[in-house]
C-alpha cells in the first residue's frame, strides 16, 4: 500500500491514481532540493510579521524564516546572529513553541517564567524570559528544522510521499494552539478583572462604622 501525497490516503502499490482524490501518483519521486525541504518543513501559513523596514505584514511564514535562516548559515559552521521575533515575545513564548511543535522549549517556557517568579517574587522577571524568546526563537527553530531534516535525510528508502508525510509530521504548525491561547488569554482576563473587583478587606471596615466583636 502507498499513501496518496495529497489526501494520506491508503491506495495499492500498483494505482495510478488515488481513489479518494484522484491526484496520479509519479512513475518515481523526483528529490526534493534543500530549498524546498526547508519550506515544506517550515509550512505553507502565513504569519504576522513586524519590521521597521516593512512595518506590519501579513506573509508567508517560510519566506521570512528561510530570510532568517540565512543569516545564520552565511559562514562554513552555522553561528548566531541578533534577530528578534515579535510574535515569541508579544504572546506566550511557551505557546509559540508549542505551535512548532518544540516541545522540550514548550516545556522550559511553560515551567521557566513560574518557578522564576516563585523563587523571586518579581512577576517582572516574566519579560526577562519573553526578551530572551525574541532574540533566539528564529535561532532555535533554525536548528530544529535542521537537525529533524537531517534525520529525515538519514532514513534511507523513503518514497516520495512518505517524505512527504514525515516532513508534516515533523515539521508545520499546531493550529489548535491558536485557540489554546485566545482561551487561556481569555481566562487571564477574567482573573484580572476579577481580582480588580474585590473590594480590598480594609475598605469592609470604613470609618465610624462598628467592629465586629467590639460594642463601644
Amino acid at each position: 500500500m502507498k499513501a496518496c501525497p495529497k489526501c494520506d490516503q491508503q491506495n495499492p502499490d500498483g494505482a495510478l491514481f488515488c481513489s479518494h482524490c484522484g491526484t496520479a501518483f509519479s512513475a518515481a519521486s523526483p528529490a526534493l532540493d534543500e530549498a524546498q525541504l526547508w519550506r515544506t518543513f517550515i509550512g505553507p501559513s502565513k504569519s504576522l510579521f513586524l519590521s521597521l523596514k516593512r512595518g506590519i505584514s501579513f506573509e508567508s511564514a517560510e519566506n521570512r524564516y528561510l530570510e532568517h535562516f540565512r543569516k545564520f548559515s552565511s559562514t562554513a559552521q552555522p553561528r548566531f546572529a541578533l534577530t528578534w521575533h515579535w510574535p515569541a515575545f508579544l504572546f506566550d513564548p511557551f505557546l509559540w513553541f508549542l505551535y512548532r511543535k518544540m516541545y522540550l522549549y514548550a516545556f522550559i517556557y511553560a515551567v521557566g517564567p513560574v518557578l522564576s517568579v516563585y523563587l523571586t517574587g518579581d512577576f517582572t522577571v516574566g519579560v526577562v524570559w519573553r526578551i530572551m524568546a525574541g532574540a533566539s526563537a528564529n535561532y532555535i527553530y533554525f536548528w530544529h528544522v535542521k537537525e529533524h531534516l537531517a534525520g529525515i535525510r538519514a532514513q534511507g528508502g523513503l518514497d516520495g510521499s512518505a517524505r512527504e508525510r514525515l516532513l508534516r509530521d515533523l515539521g508545520g504548525v499546531q493550529p489548535y494552539v491558536i485557540w489554546l491561547g485566545v482561551a487561556l488569554h481569555i481566562l487571564l482576563l477574567m482573573a484580572v478583572l476579577a481580582g480588580l473587583r474585590e473590594e480590598p478587606q480594609g475598605e469592609k471596615f470604613k470609618k465610624g462604622s462598628p467592629v465586629p466583636g467590639r460594642f463601644f
